[in-house]
């Protein structure tokens, strides 16, 4: 039985001080007005939530707007594409996730952009673990190695994930995998369709990410059977994780992070990335991220330029046991 283990492998105390040094001159004039953060996710959902508070602290904190813009579909694909092709000025960025820059690379036949040559790396903000959710009301598990022995009963075994190619799809693949049982992947538009298939009964389970998952848990809504990350989430204390319910090794989780257009000058990236760590450096961001289930990380430019390439060839592996290709 084969077993899985990611992470993105930075810890949350980073080197601030030196992605604050003074900036070059020729980056005192920018910006001269409003950026443009694209999302490749609806409203709501983790990338969303997060990139939504870094913004409004940016604002507060380096005195320029910075405006969200959801460009959802295709897993995150039409957003990564329209930022890849946007001028490269520092005015238009990203708000990354690790399916649109590291799994795509491996999931994609033909992905229409290449994150090497593409993007620039500026920030990796969060990680986010996932959550195993199922609807009380209509599933009797009460843990993970419950609902996996449930699983084997079925006649055909499905789960809900947020796109084909995303990390919930592989998760869906790898816990399968690791409970011994066949998982048929349904896929959604977006992480809330899959989670309102869940309410409404037209699939078991779904990993969520604990953004998405915290309030419908509080709520009573969805039971939380296991949280998918190295340790128990401080957000859901009672949860254990996979590895605990006895999946060994079976650990995965998300990030996300901000990258620019490739050929942004380099001064204006060393000033964004220093304006998104001085950002998530707040006592109040970081609590309110961390409140929300994020793990804040607020890396240099090369620190999320190596998660990238390591993620990339580690989520590669995965997509390649599968066997999935996205067209």
């Amino acid at each position: 039985m084969a077993s899985f283990v990611f992470g993105a492998g930075v810890a949350a105390s980073t080197l601030i001080s030196a992605a604050l040094l003074c900036v070059p001159a020729a980056a005192q004039t920018y910006p001269a007005k409003a950026v443009r953060m694209i999302v490749g996710f609806p409203a709501g959902t983790g990338p969303d939530i997060a990139a939504r508070v870094l913004a409004q602290k940016m604002q507060e904190t380096s005195n320029y707007n910075v405006v969200v813009d959801n460009k959802p579909g295709a897993g995150g694909l039409i957003a990564a594409q329209e930022a890849a092709r946007a001028a490269p000025d520092g005015y238009t960025i990203m708000l990354g996730e690790v399916g649109q820059l590291s799994i795509a690379t491996t999931s994609y036949t033909k992905l229409p952009y290449d994150v090497q040559r593409d993007f620039a790396p500026v920030s990796q903000v969060v990680s986010a673990d996932f959550v195993l959710l199922t609807n009380p009301e209509k599933n009797p598990s009460k843990t993970a190695r419950e609902f996996a022995t449930w699983a084997k009963q079925q006649p055909k075994f499905f789960m809900a994930t947020f796109g084909a190619g995303t990390p919930g799809h592989f998760g869906a693949y790898m816990f399968g995998e690791a409970a011994g049982v066949a998982a048929e992947p349904v896929h959604y538009k977006s992480t809330g369709d899959a989670v309102g298939a869940l309410l409404s009964g037209d699939v078991p389970a779904v990993f969520a990410s604990m953004a998405l998952a915290l309030p419908n848990v509080k709520a009573g809504k969805m039971r939380a059977l296991a949280v998918s990350g190295s340790a128990r989430a401080p957000s859901l204390p009672d949860v254990p994780t996979l590895k605990e319910e006895g999946f060994a090794n079976l650990e995965f989780s998300s990030w996300f992070g901000v990258v620019a257009p490739a050929k942004t000058p380099v001064e204006i990236l060393d000033k964004l990335s220093a304006d998104v760590i001085k950002a998530v450096s707040s006592p109040e961001t970081r609590t309110k991220l961390q409140d929300m289930g994020f793990k804040v990380t607020g890396t240099t430019r090369a620190e999320f330029a190596k998660i990238i390439r390591d993620d990339t060839v580690v989520w590669g592996k995965a997509v390649r046991g599968t066997g999935f290709k996205a067209d």
